[in-house]
């Protein structure tokens, strides 16, 4: 058992850290509370961060996912918010695992390359949640081969600023269908001449997230459009789910030691009653447990990207590793805040920025509940909850 990491993750670190540190808390901060971090995703997609996942044979880096959900660990480790670009370095798993060649060669390269951005995940819709075999929105097929969809999305964040979608739709109407996860397919729509066929609606939210609404009302796709086989897409997002949890743990992961690096150094100086308050055991011991909490995901993180990597299951670590790190960011966050005292609902320190933002993975992309129930049944074997 070896817990050392190769000199290729230290560079990887060293390089996201310079380039976040052309974007300090003051970036940020101006961006409040909805504007998209244009310059910042222009600046890692030129340095080739966001095809990271993307083969070289494609123009991306090929990296694996462990090297990878560093560059997201660092991001939020410098007080940024990968939020604004990370699902570019999961999504496009559903077309590199299930497209066809021609897919490929047709997106990747200029995905890789920044000509188009693969930021929105179209899944979730207002009576499903995360009931997902239940959505609604469905691709109809025409005589020509192509499709006809029609539906609504919700929580589709940065659809506003993605020249493409992975769009999850029922080809089959569910009363239809032996199973529940069947008749589900995976389309990648090209959103750049929508017109009235497709109309987006930003979210407001307690958090600068750029999150929307989708409607889509008789948008056409050509056949070409539909990822691997029709009826098979639930299996597809599941397979990109796990890509998913263990970027997300890595955020979070992030996020806890921003949280930590700025409480201690907060403690250590602030000084009160004639001594640092990092000396009193009333601030010390929750900024402990916390790291302990942050130490303890980052290992299920590695486990599950390991495992990822290995092409064995990794659906069930994938998803402890989600939990614990959002739950540890979380516990970060609330010592943080309580070490700052009412600094820390100062803008200036960025702490209750970063308190907002972290407060989303508990709920998302999965709810922990979820994730809790999932371990239940999956994992100790426990009768189905829901």
């Amino acid at each position: 058992m070896d817990f050392s990491q190769p000199d290729e993750i230290a560079d990887i670190r060293d390089a996201v850290r310079a380039l976040c540190a052309q974007f300090p808390g003051e970036y940020w901060r101006a961006l409040e509370p909805s504007t998209y971090p244009t310059e910042f995703v222009e600046e890692l997609t030129r340095q080739g961060w966001l095809a990271a996942l993307i083969p070289e044979e494609y123009g991306g880096s090929g990296l694996p996912i462990g090297a990878s959900s560093v560059i997201l660990e660092e991001i939020s480790r410098s007080g940024g918010n990968p939020g604004a670009c990370h699902a570019q370095m999961y999504v496009m798993g559903t077309l590199l695992r299930h497209g066809s060649e021609g897919q490929k060669q047709q997106y990747l390269p200029r995905i890789a390359s920044g000509e188009l951005r693969l930021q929105a995940f179209g899944v979730t819709e207002p009576d499903a949640g995360s009931d997902t075999t239940k959505i609604k929105t469905r691709a109809r097929r025409k005589d020509d081969g192509g499709y006809v969809v029609d539906g609504q999305k919700i929580w589709t964040s940065r659809a506003e600023h993605s020249d493409l979608m992975v769009l999850l739709a029922r080809t089959t109407p569910l009363d239809e269908v032996g199973k529940k996860t069947e008749g589900l397919s995976v389309f990648l729509v090209d959103m750049r001449d929508r017109g009235d066929t497709l109309q987006i609606k930003p979210i407001k939210t307690l958090m600068n997230h750029a999150t929307t609404e989708v409607f889509f009302d008789g948008l056409e796709l050509p056949a070409e459009s539909l990822i691997g086989e029709e009826g098979k897409g639930f299996r597809y997002i599941l397979d990109g789910m796990n890509a998913e949890r263990i970027l997300i743990a890595s955020e979070c992961i992030g996020d806890g030691h921003f949280f930590l690096d700025r409480a201690t150094a907060y403690a250590s100086d602030r000084v009160v009653f004639g001594r640092p308050i990092g000396s009193n055991q009333g601030v010390q011991f929750p900024l402990a447990r916390a790291k302990m909490a942050v130490e303890a995901a980052d290992l299920m993180r590695w486990k599950a990207a390991w495992l990822y990597e290995s092409g064995q299951p990794a659906g069930a670590e994938a998803n402890m590793a989600k939990y614990l790190a959002s739950e540890a960011s979380w516990q970060a966050a609330n010592a943080a805040l309580d070490a700052h005292g009412g600094f820390g609902f100062a803008e200036e320190y960025d702490i209750e920025r970063k308190f907002r933002e972290t407060r989303l993975y508990q709920v998302a992309p999965v709810s922990n509940n979820l994730v809790q129930a999932f371990v239940g049944q999956h994992v100790l074997g426990l009768p189905r909850s829901y």
